[in-house]
């Protein structure tokens, strides 16, 4: 349970939750059929007239990848995204990431750059975690069209771009759309308020978007019929929070180094379990304590008298350094200071080599790079 939130709220999520991710639908599922209709046939206007404003735009002069879900909650997008920038660096390649900025306060909706240091909630948790992890462009605005302008003009090294999010965000004319699932699948295979879903699953036929789709399970295991590949991923080692703000490898240091000692672990994330079951299988000893996902932590998240927490570095980017003590007093008398050790653990996640080469093929129309360069914007653009 989240700590902080209204207990009606919980009720609400878990009651929601048992409904949409049973295997078949329940009672109250087929009630709500009828809504579902309502919202299905909403999107799909919706869906239709991004497409045409998309169309009627000037063609973005580099291939646009976009990663998202079908459903809601989230199903991992980000460590994908990540692991995409890695693969398509690999070959070569020179990525740029735009995204909505998911969670940034109102009033920030145009299309802006992201710094190493920016506030979280000017530019959004998982934007700002893109930036310092990937080490790659990024810019986040409501219209990842005009966000992709800027981007491009502001980096013509650039030649790919990646949009975090956005499946349903037609505005954004895309080469690939990456369809990300978790050990969940589609639950009942419902669309809203019925089940998760989104939109329908698997596409229909006529899907003007169905051919350009590729799958990718952030999960130990396929979850639905059909070709699908397997995100391979991992934690990596634990960084002290004041390390991972200053990019520190040097005082990272091995899982094994956490084991045998009493560990707060904080998630604020869709899915906090897959975390803990991480950590778990690493042979750590934690108490869970579960934060609603893109959670603003405007003070320390932890009780107080806690000596040891581990965190995501989706959680790090919205954590102050200052709050946390210095790891040097491990043997040092806690009383010296009353803040805990908060550890960073990074998801390492990596793409199979066969699926990123057919993602290369539907692009370029061979696993090779594209041509060196790329043609300038139109002169009628900002």
């Amino acid at each position: 349970m989240a700590r902080g939130a209204r207990p009606w709220r919980l009720a609400l999520e878990r009651a929601l939750a048992r409904m949409w991710w049973a295997p078949a639908p329940t009672a109250w599922a087929h009630a709500l059929r009828p809504l579902a209709w309502l919202y299905g046939r909403l999107a799909e206007s919706r869906a239709d007239s991004g497409r045409r404003l998309a169309n009627a735009r000037p063609a973005l002069p580099v291939p646009v990848w976009v990663v998202g879900n079908v459903v809601v909650g989230g199903a991992g997008k980000t460590p994908v995204v990540l692991a995409l920038i890695d693969a398509l660096q690999r070959a070569g390649h020179r990525p740029g990431v735009v995204s909505r900025g998911y969670g940034r306060h109102s009033g920030h909706d145009g299309a802006r750059a992201v710094a190493d240091h920016d506030d979280a909630g000017k530019v959004g948790d998982e934007a700002l975690l893109l930036r310092r992890r990937g080490r790659v462009p990024v810019f986040v605005g409501a219209d990842r069209h005009a966000a992709a302008q800027a981007l491009l003009h502001a980096h013509p090294e650039v030649d790919i771009l990646l949009s975090d999010d956005g499946l349903q965000h037609t505005r954004l004319a895309r080469q690939l759309e990456i369809v990300v699932f978790d050990e969940r699948g589609i639950g009942n295979g419902l669309l809203l308020p019925a089940g998760p879903l989104r939109e329908p699953w698997p596409p229909r036929a006529d899907d003007p978007g169905a051919a350009s789709r590729l799958v990718l399970y952030n999960a130990d295991r396929s979850s639905l019929p059909g070709p699908g590949a397997l995100l391979e991923r991992g934690l990596g080692r634990a960084w002290p929070l004041a390390a991972w703000w200053r990019g520190d490898a040097s005082a990272a240091r091995p899982l094994t180094a956490l084991q045998g000692r009493p560990l707060l672990a904080l998630a604020g994330l869709a899915a906090p379990e897959k975390f803990f079951v991480m950590a778990r299988a690493h042979g750590l000893s934690i108490q869970t304590w579960p934060q609603p996902d893109h959670a603003p932590y405007p003070a320390a998240p932890w009780p107080s008298g806690t000596r040891d927490v581990i965190t995501t570095e989706k959680d790090a980017v919205k954590l102050r350094p200052d709050w946390a003590s210095s790891v040097e007093q491990d043997a040092a008398d806690p009383s010296q200071d009353s803040r805990p050790r908060v550890w960073v653990l990074p998801l390492d996640s990596r793409v199979p080599q066969d699926w990123f080469t057919a993602a290369c093929d539907r692009t370029w129309g061979r696993a090779a790079s594209p041509p060196p360069g790329r043609a300038p914007l139109p002169a009628d653009e900002p």
